[in-house]
């Protein structure tokens, strides 16, 4: 498929893995070795699925879907994660390491069936393997739209470094409480580097996005949040931190899908769904603050955004 030239042009950002501050966390672990730092990853492709998923934003998922690489063991622990049988970095990696000529096959596969981007889902601490899989593709005369699907958890300095290469950022802003970040998602400071993080991609892409003459987006940034239960104040303070900081052009995509995993279904706070008057309360705030720009769940989505990752496609069942 490759030179071995063109293989070390490939695998050269896996020599970054062997002192990693990929991510926030900067742990400074061996990941070529046997310490793999918080994410327990090392330098495989372990990868949860690779899919045409057709769940996301409209002029994300296109006609066709969006070609989605999920990687395994997120560098959040969110306890109410629903990809959690991929995103806790407990899971066993038997079955998701794949040698990247195979992940490069599934991709184009996936091209040639009509989807016109690959996402990265979970990216932060995989930067060197996701530059891999983008340096193979343009190797191979494919030129995808990227999207960096993220939950914000990012260092700034990498999303500086994305800038030319990431077409699409897709943003999570979880949380405004850093006291909320550290006790459902185990994640310091989470405010400071996601806000840092979002000023950024806001910076490389403006408030516009672009969209081809199918409806698919080729260029720009879409904020996401997704409204917990209880957590009222945390969703107002995030939509708050856009509007004034970045601009209320920006496209929303807010989220009413919680839905409680069995880790959290006996949860105080987390084990129930949103009520109706919560989400309410945020959808005026939203409109208060002039936004217009983006999408809005209805109250009865949770009914459908619950993958299985047992599955071999875990969005369709």
């Amino acid at each position: 498929m490759f030179s071995p030239s063109q293989w070390q042009q490939i695998l050269a950002p896996l020599e970054l893995l062997k002192d990693c501050i990929q991510c926030p966390r900067e742990c400074h672990a061996d990941r070529t070795g046997s310490r793999p730092g918080y994410c327990n990853s090392g330098t495989e492709f372990a990868v949860g699925s690779i899919c045409a998923h057709r769940g996301e934003e409209p002029v994300i998922s296109g006609k066709h879907g969006i070609c989605n690489i999920f990687f395994m063991h997120c560098n959040m622990q969110c306890v109410f994660c629903q990809n959690w049988q991929i995103s806790r970095k407990t899971a066993s990696l038997d079955g998701t390491k794949q040698e990247l000529a195979d992940i490069i096959e599934q991709i184009e596969r996936l091209l040639d069936s009509g989807c016109t981007g690959v996402g990265f889902v979970s990216p932060s601490h995989y930067i060197p393997q996701m530059r891999a899989i983008m340096t193979a593709l343009n190797l191979r005369g494919r030129h995808p739209v990227y999207v960096f699907n993220t939950n914000g958890y990012d260092k700034v300095e990498t999303i500086k470094s994305l800038e030319g290469e990431i077409h699409v950022y897709l943003p999570d802003l979880k949380y405004m409480d850093n006291r909320l970040a550290k006790l459902y998602s185990d994640t310091p400071h989470y405010v400071e580097f996601a806000t840092a993080a979002l000023k950024e991609m806001y910076r490389q892409k403006g408030a516009n996005i672009y969209v081809d003459e199918a409806g698919s987006v080729r260029i720009g940034l879409i904020i996401r949040h997704l409204v917990l239960p209880g957590q009222v104040a945390n969703s107002i303070a995030a939509l708050r931190f856009i509007a004034e900081e970045l601009s209320p052009d920006v496209h929303i995509s807010l989220m009413s899908q919680y839905h409680p995993t069995p880790h959290v279904a006996g949860h105080k706070k987390l084990g129930r769904l949103l009520y109706a008057e919560e989400y309410e309360e945020v959808l005026a705030e939203f409109d208060r603050l002039g936004f217009h720009r983006g999408w809005v769940q209805e109250l009865t989505s949770p009914q459908h955004y619950r993958p299985d990752f047992d599955q071999d496609h875990p969005f369709e069942k």
